[in-house]
């Protein structure tokens, strides 16, 4: 299994799609999100794909009616992978769950986002989440699964204690992941792709180590050949 998932984290549609063919040799899934998706809509997302598995990440956070609509709307684009926010709570979540079990054979893969990897402690105190991160990815996570998701998004820092939670079963998909030495940018809670990897990350999600540099190509196959 190829575990990298490139991060197309721009609104160009010409850049997304030269970068799409640069790393998707090394990728097993590229992903679009919402500065891409909100610039160029389905038709970019078709544009782009140019039959890649793509994870579509636009965390969906609504009224479960909402975010089912939201959900069928995105069914013919076929995306391997999408994303809500667990914080829509057990309803919204089944929903979202519900509505992709209707494209059968082409379901994607519904993934709910615990916390993001742009938070610290601190910051989740901000928002009134006194517990801090490790219990709020877990309640998250539990509520999220019992709702029907396939997985989770967490940090590296919560893949141990969600394997041993729940065991292999939920596909945990990583993002905040930078080789050593590089820029941290605006993550907070980071791990190397060899770390990630070797604590039970079924993906890990890289993007500006790939994507700002000159040789997004090179640089993808460098950290997909050290998480072999």
């Amino acid at each position: 299994m190829k575990r990298l998932i490139a991060a197309i984290d721009t609104q160009d549609l010409l850049r997304a799609r030269d970068m799409v063919s640069a790393v998707a040799p090394y990728c097993g899934l590229v992903k679009l999100g919402l500065e891409f998706f909100l610039r160029n809509g389905p038709d970019g997302f078709r544009a782009v794909a140019q039959g890649s598995d793509v994870f579509l990440d636009l965390k969906l956070f609504d009224i479960p009616n909402t975010v089912a609509g939201a959900v069928r709307s995105l069914l013919p684009l076929a995306p391997k992978m999408l994303t809500v926010h667990a914080n829509g709570g057990s309803n919204m979540i089944a929903a979202a769950a519900e509505a992709a079990a209707q494209a059968k054979q082409n379901r994607p893969k519904i993934l709910a986002v615990t916390v993001l990897t742009s938070f610290d402690e601190a910051g989740l105190a901000e928002t009134g989440v006194s517990e801090g991160t490790t219990q709020q990815v877990l309640r998250l996570a539990r509520l999220a699964l019992g709702a029907g998701v396939d997985g989770l998004v967490c940090s590296a820092h919560e893949i141990a204690i969600l394997r041993d939670a729940f065991g292999e079963k939920p596909l945990l998909v990583v993002p905040g992941i930078r080789p050593a030495g590089a820029a941290l940018g605006d993550q907070a809670r980071v791990m190397t792709p060899e770390q990630a990897v070797a604590a039970g990350a079924d993906y890990i999600v890289v993007g500006r180590p790939i994507t700002g540099t000159a040789n997004p190509a090179e640089a993808a196959a460098a950290i997909a050949n050290a998480i072999r």
